[in-house]
């Protein structure tokens, strides 16, 4: 992206990184504490089930609200929903020990953070070059990931062993007032002149045919089931782990604590954002199918066990699960192409093809928690594990149906012999630059040999 245009973007990014901190704040602990007050395992996953089931719908809706009533206002509208709520869910529900109450508000903050995040998507597609999209969308993800994974794991396994876990629920605040306050005063706002000139009924159906195009083009409909198997263990982790490593409820061993658990999830997503950057060049230059149906599903599922089994065999050994968690990241993380294959599917509706993307998106953070709250008191943490396990392994088949037209591989997603394909053509444009970048310092040499030290080489 142009150096401008980056740093008018840049306090979306961090905006987008902070506000995911404080919704994150909670997803290593939440689960134990609620039990720990005297409900149910099944009770907690069912908070995380219905969270889970609002944000898909808000994320499937968050498009075409940041199109009608413009991306930033419906981001400080997502920001304002998740801090009311969160004050009513932390002040009110959890003290009152009503389960019903707890249900119902934890249920509604669910739609705060996917309009947030999702309407800058939108911000990103109106403002960004769609040739540099790819670039822009990876510092978002990267922006997602820092937070809710990484600041959002680690900074509660120092905070909470000090003031504890109810608290620590209070200082997420501070975080997301504070990402809601940079969009406030530093996000532009855009327009886009094509969707203006649209109605608002045209605006809704172009949102419907997000969902009608899971029955119109089987394709879609695949890639959208394989969508919500490929996040199933980061939204089902946060449910039944701290409960299996910190407790003894449904067969947990206690081996860790809470904190050393915050520690192995946050692992797991810096492993996330570093394997973003590594599988989306690889899928580019090898093919994105043959990547989630070999390295996606099957790394997830081996990962998926090996976090089961790991402390059944060797206790009380942080490295071991360390391991585990990098196979896990790396398993996950391989299913980057996705967001490019659904338009690939349906290059001529694009934008229902997104939608149906978002929607399925949404559906694995209800779907992961859902498998675990109606398996998890029949046949345990085992159960569930590998009930995770064997949607990988299925959706590796499902794989085999996916056909997307990705440059320089044909229909089956084996590369064309000397076509390019999208890794080789960004390489090119590296090489071109570098020697732009070569034949400027020349110039400037040639001009004035005793300042070469000091050039600094333009961006091309």
């Amino acid at each position: 992206m142009a150096q401008g245009l980056m740093r008018r973007l840049l306090p979306g990014f961090l905006a987008i990184g902070v506000f995911m901190t404080g919704d994150g704040f909670e997803l290593t602990f939440l689960s134990k504490y609620v039990v720990d007050q005297g409900f149910s395992p099944a009770q907690a996953s069912m908070l995380f089930t219905m969270y889970g089931l609002v944000a898909a719908l808000a994320g499937w809706a968050s498009g075409v609200l940041a199109e009608l009533f413009g991306a930033k206002r419906i981001m400080l509208i997502g920001a304002v929903s998740w801090i009311g709520l969160h004050l009513v869910f932390i002040g009110v529900a959890l003290p009152s020990h009503m389960y019903p109450l707890m249900l119902l508000v934890y249920a509604l903050r669910g739609m705060g953070y996917p309009l947030f995040i999702y309407s800058f998507v939108v911000l990103l597609a109106q403002t960004v070059d769609p040739g540099k999209l790819a670039s822009a969308m990876g510092w978002f993800w990267t922006a997602y990931s820092f937070g809710i994974g990484v600041f959002g794991a680690y900074l509660p396994a120092f905070i909470t062993p000090v003031i504890g876990e109810y608290y620590s629920l209070w200082v997420s605040l501070p975080f997301s007032l504070a990402g809601m306050l940079i969009c406030l005063f530093f996000v532009p706002k855009t327009s886009n002149a094509n969707l203006d000139a649209m109605s608002t009924s045209d605006k809704l159906r172009e949102l419907s045919h997000g969902v009608t195009i899971l029955g119109q083009n089987r394709q879609i409909a695949l890639a959208a089931v394989l969508r919500v198997i490929c996040n199933l263990t980061l939204y089902g982790f946060p449910v039944i782990m701290p409960l299996y490593l910190a407790t003894h409820n449904n067969g947990g061993g206690a081996w860790f604590r809470v904190t050393e658990w915050s520690t192995i999830w946050g692992l797991l997503f810096v492993v996330t954002v570093f394997g973003n950057v590594f599988w989306g060049l690889m899928g580019d230059r090898f093919g994105w199918m043959r990547q989630m149906r070999w390295w996606g599903c099957w790394l997830s599922a081996a990962g998926t066990l090996a976090m089961y089994y790991a402390p059944q065999f060797f206790g009380h050994n942080l490295p071991v699960m360390y391991a585990c968690a990098v196979v896990l990241g790396l398993g996950i993380s391989a299913f980057v192409p996705m967001g490019a294959v659904f338009p690939a599917l349906e290059p001529e509706h694009k934008g229902a093809a997104v939608s149906a993307h978002n929607l399925a998106s949404g559906l694995t953070t209800f779907c992961g928690p859902f498998i675990a709250t109606i398996l998890l008191e029949t046949v345990g943490f085992a159960g569930v594990c590998w009930a995770y396990a064997i949607c990988y392994l299925g959706g590796s088949l499902i794989s085999v149906w996916i056909r997307p037209k990705q440059p320089g591989f044909d229909e089956k997603g084996h590369r064309i012999p000397g076509a390019k394909t999208l890794g080789d053509a960004l390489v090119e444009e590296q090489e071109r630059s570098e020697q732009g970048q070569t034949t400027h310092r020349d110039a400037v040499s040639a001009a004035n040999p005793s300042t070469v030290s000091l050039v600094v080489p333009t961006a091309a």
